[in-house]
């Protein structure tokens, strides 16, 4: 099976965020997409210290009634730090017949070389890089990292990264959504209404649980 990993703080999960989903799945033919919220994100602080279980029940709603949708609640079982690279291992070793893809927004590639222990991603799966507003990558060679550009080849025909494990990098130009979770905070503490912007069951969700009454 193709699978894709979608991980993220999902704080909360929006349209933006199926949206990249169903891009990657159908540029990859993915049989199914996984959502992986963060436990303990490492880059940033969560906003609104928002429970996993909040999140993750977000997440299950969002995609309900989608079969090739699935949620994971991997990073909250392991603890610790979300880092990528652990999620990906776990899920390499459980799915070894698998082939992997794990789904990334074009500003994330730009930021990998932050990331820890990023040079080990590309010989575990392949990456989906999927366009953000604002974000076009017009040179995916001169994107990467310099102490991991040796070992990757650009294909002009296919548009592809090619890394010396054989695995890939997809680039994938879809139809962006001006969409950012900060902003849906923001409208959900004004009291705003923010159907647009989430499924309705997440909506209703957050109202009920005055989830962001508290955030700045």
């Amino acid at each position: 099976m193709n699978i894709g990993l979608l991980g993220g703080s999902f704080n909360p999960v929006h349209n933006a965020h199926l949206r990249i989903a169903g891009e990657a799945q159908a540029a990859c033919r993915l049989d199914k997409v996984i959502f992986i919220p963060a436990a303990d994100p490492p880059h940033k602080p969560l906003a609104g210290n928002v429970s996993f279980e909040h999140r993750a029940m977000m997440v299950g709603m969002a995609i309900a009634g989608r079969p090739d949708f699935e949620l994971s609640t991997v990073e909250a079982e392991r603890g610790g730090k979300s880092y990528s690279i652990d999620t990906i291992r776990q899920f390499r070793e459980r799915s070894a017949g698998d082939e992997l893809f794990f789904i990334i927004g074009g500003d994330s590639f730009l930021e990998i070389g932050s990331w820890y222990r990023y040079g080990e991603i590309f010989s575990l799966c392949n990456l989906i890089v999927v366009e953000r507003p604002g974000c076009h990558i017009i040179n995916p060679l001169d994107a990467l990292p310099v102490a991991i550009k040796g070992t990757f080849a650009y294909d002009d025909a296919t548009g592809r990264l090619t890394h010396e494990s054989g695995r890939s990098v997809w680039f994938v130009t879809g139809t962006p959504l001006e969409l950012s979770s900060t902003e849906i905070r923001r409208r959900a503490v004004a009291g705003a209404d923010i159907s647009r912007y989430v499924p309705p069951d997440v909506a209703a969700y957050i109202s009920q649980q005055r989830i962001y009454h508290q955030c700045q």
